[in-house]
């Protein structure tokens, strides 16, 4: 557990919401925010995934311009292939990628989120970023302008 100096004042002390419970030893708060950590990489990649799917419609709608100016341009017959091949194509087998975000969302992402909550909530009180508060208590440089531990202090 990070000791607290007596001489800091409270208002420079972590939030209490990011200090571990009574009794909890640190290598459980690393081993959660471990956890955390983890998670916090499949929130980064559903991110990815949905900006998959964004850029996947603003392909299809690209896509779409393009076919038309070539039908202008004098050559509807190669529009008319490339809308029949890709125009509404399933980006997986009988998936449009609005569905892969689904499938993802409702099957690994809500498994993992809440898994790494009842992590939270059975060992932490369900407190969050209790191991980053640590590491932030250990980095900053206490008293200088810019390391408060909180926005209020």
């Amino acid at each position: 557990m990070t000791p607290q100096d007596p001489s800091r004042s409270p208002a420079d002390a972590p939030d209490p919401a990011h200090l571990p419970p009574p009794g909890v030893p640190d290598d459980v708060v690393e081993a959660v925010g471990g956890v955390t950590a983890a998670f916090e990489v499949v929130e980064h990649a559903r991110g990815m995934l949905y900006a998959f799917h964004r850029l996947i419609g603003r392909a299809d709608a690209e896509l779409a311009e393009a076919l038309d100016r070539l039908e202008a341009a004098g050559h509807p017959d190669v529009a008319d292939e490339l809308r029949a091949e890709v125009v509404g194509r399933n980006v997986l087998a009988g998936r449009w990628t609005f569905q892969v975000v689904e499938d993802f969302d409702d099957g690994y992402y809500r498994t993992f989120a809440e898994a790494e909550r009842r992590t939270r909530d059975r060992l932490l009180d369900g407190r969050r970023h209790v191991h980053e508060s640590q590491l932030k208590e250990r980095n900053r440089t206490h008293g200088r302008p810019g390391h408060e531990s909180r926005p209020d202090s």
